[in-house]
């Protein structure tokens, strides 16, 4: 078994050299004081009740999963599946109950056992297999989130409104995710540190030859390891769909990574036999309070990309020079007095970083700017020109009207969009301009915003069972069948084509697939042979095309929901594009415009973006003065071809 005791070096005595353990033991709490002092003394807003609560919640989830990761870490494995199995757990649950009403107690249960059943697949796939664990849980992230988007046909399911309440708060102002959190992190803290299955980590993680040699039987216990991460992230799905009132198929994407970087920036090791929960929470706090400073800041969504990556890289060389400094961190209960003097440390960070921020907290007195100014504007993504046009109309409008607006990138995650809008709401800003993710996920945040009396105006999607202002949008159902008028009369009534669809589980791909399908009815003679997924996305969009070309190579017309994967098709098309094959996209994006300029793409049916951003801002300063303000504002859309694309302006 790994044994985790500090070494003391040559020249390591006296008080330099027990400052020097200190800090090498404790290396995230430093970095977590350092960083409070550090949002405390930029931004006013931070050191509030109701933003130091949103941290809480925001690092709930990661905080979670994390805890499950770390079983796998100390025992020198990995799990890149808790993501997707968090999501399918999530799916399972809000299916069974809602779709098959099963009782909502039982279907907790099979979301569990859900969780349980992917772990033991994991575990059964190394153990016996002799999988590695990268290549096992890369398997069973893409098998989870498969059957995730099966089981819900790529849509958003309503959760149980009983289990819902695990998103809610506990008197008005203690969020229950944080009460999961903790608990999860005291049963974590618990199997590391006083159970068998706890040591047996720490040996395997040691030295798993030897772990085996003295009578372990390491095959059983890393079944249950990988088990008990798959619990975790059951658990850690049902918290997020909590919180944004529906099972999204597309939840949690991604979180895998910030689960393992909370677990190794909290000290401990991808070799194996070292870490505690203690670390994995100071972890994920870490990487909430780095994103929600920074969206206090105003920081790009590309930079904190940036900053987060570079920290998660200092962790681990700061394990590499903790390592050959001779300090390792101490397991959970590996010393009788270790506990004692490990609260010791923490109970006097507490009350260092009470001083210093107390101290700051003068800095920001009266300093603050006036509320009504201030607005604050999510969008859904800024990797696509639509979106990006938007931001542009909308900053372009702000700074006429001399309001000050943060633009935050959801990056197509609703929970790190409902992050942003708590972070809008704790900082203080006189509205809100949402484009949602998904309309029903971003209800709850909706809600709590208007509890603060905060006007919310949405922009292209609307927001589901909440008030908002007023919706600046165009109407996507209308646009696609415009799109299917536009390709049926271009080929004359008759035809093969084939449909690119948008991300699964997002509105603005289901009602425009939905207007496809309309306004195709009125042309019997037009044949749909295939119709894919390409998630909004170019290069997806070249791919999938290139694909369906070859069962398909006598199609005649392409319907894209969005010009980038159009743009993609004409790519795949070739010579093909504007000639014996038409092309109709959605958005009118600059590129679009280009490519219907020059014959490639024949049409691409324009929302003109950069009003809707322009008339959202208008219409939430309308809000705040008290003016009355449209409950829906339509942006009309068109049809712009290469007979009217000279004169068309987005």
């Amino acid at each position: 078994m790994a044994t985790d005791t500090l070494k003391r070096t040559p020249g390591a005595g006296g008080a330099t050299g027990g400052l020097r353990r200190l800090l090498l033991e404790n290396g995230a709490l430093t970095a977590l004081i350092v960083l409070v002092i550090a949002m405390s003394a930029l931004s006013g807003d931070f050191l509030t009740t109701d933003n130091l609560l949103n941290v809480g919640v925001q690092a709930a989830v990661t905080a979670v999963l994390a805890f499950g990761v770390t079983f796998v870490i100390v025992s020198a494995g990995i799990d890149l599946s808790v993501g997707s199995v968090a999501a399918l757990s999530a799916t399972v649950l809000a299916w069974t109950a809602t779709s098959h009403g099963v009782p909502v107690f039982i279907a907790v249960l099979l979301a569990v056992t859900t969780g349980i059943a992917a772990g033991l697949v994991n575990g059964f796939l190394i153990a016996y297999g002799k999988l590695p664990p990268f290549i096992a849980t890369l398997a069973m992230l893409s098998v989870a989130r498969g059957l995730s988007l099966v089981i819900s046909e790529g849509s958003p399911i309503p959760f149980p409104d009983s289990v819902s309440h695990l998103g809610d708060t506990l008197g008005g102002w203690l969020p229950v995710p944080v009460l999961v959190m903790i608990v999860m992190g005291l049963i974590a803290a618990f199997v590391l540190g006083r159970t068998y299955i706890g040591r047996s980590m720490y040996a395997i993680g040691g030295n798993e030859e030897a772990a085996r040699l003295s009578g372990l039987r390491v095959k059983k216990q890393k079944l249950a390891i990988y088990a008990l991460s798959g619990v975790f992230a059951a658990v850690a799905g049902i918290v997020l769909a909590s919180r944004l009132s529906s099972a999204q198929p597309q939840a949690a994407d991604g979180y895998e990574l910030d689960a393992i970087a909370a677990v190794v920036i909290g000290g401990a090791s991808l070799a194996g036999g070292t870490g505690k929960a203690s670390g994995t929470l100071i972890g994920a706090l870490i990487l909430a309070v780095l994103r929600n400073g920074l969206n206090l800041l105003n920081v790009s969504a590309f930079w904190q990309q940036v900053v987060i990556g570079v920290v998660i890289a200092l962790a681990v060389l700061f394990d590499t020079l903790r390592r050959k400094a001779g300090a390792t961190p101490s397991a959970a209960g590996a010393s009788p007095g270790g506990k004692g003097k490990q609260a010791g440390t923490y109970a006097l960070a507490a009350v260092v970083t009470v001083a210093i921020v107390g101290a700051t907290s003068f800095l920001h007195n009266g300093s603050s700017a006036s509320a009504d100014r201030k607005m604050g504007l999510s969008l859904s993504t800024l990797n696509n020109p639509f979106f990006v046009q938007i931001r542009a109309g909308a900053m372009a409008e702000a700074k006429k009207q001399g309001v000050d607006l943060t633009v935050t990138d959801a990056q197509n995650d609703a929970s790190q969009q409902a992050n942003q809008l708590q972070n809008f709401i704790s900082s203080g800003v006189g509205a809100i301009i949402v484009n949602p993710v998904d309309s029903d996920a971003a209800s709850n945040s909706v809600k709590a915003a208007d509890k603060a009396d905060i006007p919310v105006i949405a922009v292209d999607r609307g927001v589901n069972n909440a008030k908002t202002a007023a919706l600046v949008a165009s109407d996507n159902v209308a646009g696609g069948e415009l799109a299917a008028k536009s390709i049926a009369e271009k080929l004359g009534g008759k035809g093969k084509i084939v449909i690119l669809q948008g991300q699964a589980g997002t509105s603005a791909a289901r009602e425009r697939a939905q207007g496809f399908e309309n306004g195709l009815k009125a042309f019997p003679g037009i044949r749909v042979v295939a119709q894919q997924p390409a998630d909004f996305d170019r290069t997806k969009g070249l791919d999938v095309m290139s694909n369906l070309l070859q069962a398909h190579p006598d199609v005649q017309g392409v319907i894209a929901a969005n010009d980038e994967m159009a743009l993609g098709a004409i790519k795949a098309l070739g010579s093909k594009a504007g000639k014996s094959v038409s092309v109709v996209g959605f958005d009118g994006t600059p590129d679009g415009l280009k490519a219907v300029e020059g014959g490639s793409l024949y049409a691409s049916v324009a929302q003109q973006p950069t009003q809707l951003g322009r008339i959202a801002v208008d219409n939430a300063l309308k809000a705040l003065d008290g003016e009355k303000v449209r409950q829906t504002v339509k942006v009309p859309v068109k049809v712009v071809t290469k007979e009217n694309v000279a004169g068309f302006s987005g």
